[in-house]
């Protein structure tokens, strides 16, 4: 039986891998551009990045480089915010989409973010 700490990284790493594909897709739907292609490049590089320094974390060589990779996943979470947000506040997508996306993004770095607290012993 797979314990509730299991299971919830388990939950964990498959939303934040969810949540990479929602941006995948979110960003084949950006308006031609200049601007729509340079955040774009950033938000997917950002957003990617949260969901690849966890999966580091598990192959970290010691306590503090699993916890830099925590701290540098919560960095890309609150990098994606900003490129969101931009996009959103610049009316180059749906207010709607980019709201549900930035909602997504501020749970998981939320998340990330007391974890990190707890790895360094600070929780």
């Amino acid at each position: 039986m797979q314990s509730d700490k299991s299971k919830f990284k388990e939950e964990f790493n498959k939303r934040v891998y969810g949540f990479a594909i929602e941006v995948i897709d979110f960003i084949e739907h950006l308006p031609k551009g200049q601007v729509s292609t340079i955040i774009g490049d950033q938000l997917i590089r950002s957003s990617t990045s949260i969901g690849a320094n966890i999966i580091e974390a598990k192959s970290a060589a010691s306590s503090k480089d699993y916890t830099n990779f925590f701290t540098h996943a919560l960095k890309s979470a609150n990098e994606t915010k900003y490129w969101l947000a931009l996009l959103r506040d610049s009316n180059k997508v749906e207010k709607g989409v980019a709201n549900k996306l930035i909602q997504e993004v501020t749970e998981l770095s939320n998340i990330i973010a007391s974890s990190t607290l707890t790895l360094k012993g600070k929780r």
